[in-house]
C-alpha cells in the first residue's frame, strides 16, 4: 500500500495526480496497471482538534489555548 501526499494538477479537461514512480515499483505497479484510489483532503490534525474544542471550556476552567500551550511544553520533553 501506498501512502503518499500529492498535488492535484491539471490535465486538459480532467484533474490528476501524480505518484512517486520509486513508491510504485515497490508495489510492483507500472504504467495501465488497474489500482484503488481513496482520496480525501489533507487536514492538520491539531487545527482539526482546536476546531473542536476551540470555545469549550475545560471542567478545569483554564482556556483552551492555555491547556494547549501545556500540552506543548510536556510534549517537548520528548524531542
Amino acid at each position: 500500500m501506498i501512502i503518499t501526499e500529492t498535488r492535484l494538477k491539471g490535465w486538459g479537461n480532467s484533474i490528476g495526480i501524480v505518484l512517486p514512480k520509486k513508491e510504485l515499483k515497490k508495489e510492483g505497479l507500472d504504467i495501465d496497471d488497474v489500482v484503488e484510489v481513496k482520496i480525501r483532503p489533507k487536514v492538520n490534525p491539531l487545527r482539526e482538534a482546536w476546531g473542536m474544542l476551540n470555545g469549550v471550556k475545560p471542567r478545569s476552567g483554564r482556556s483552551t489555548r492555555a491547556v494547549l500551550k501545556e500540552l506543548d511544553k510536556e510534549f517537548s520533553k520528548y524531542d
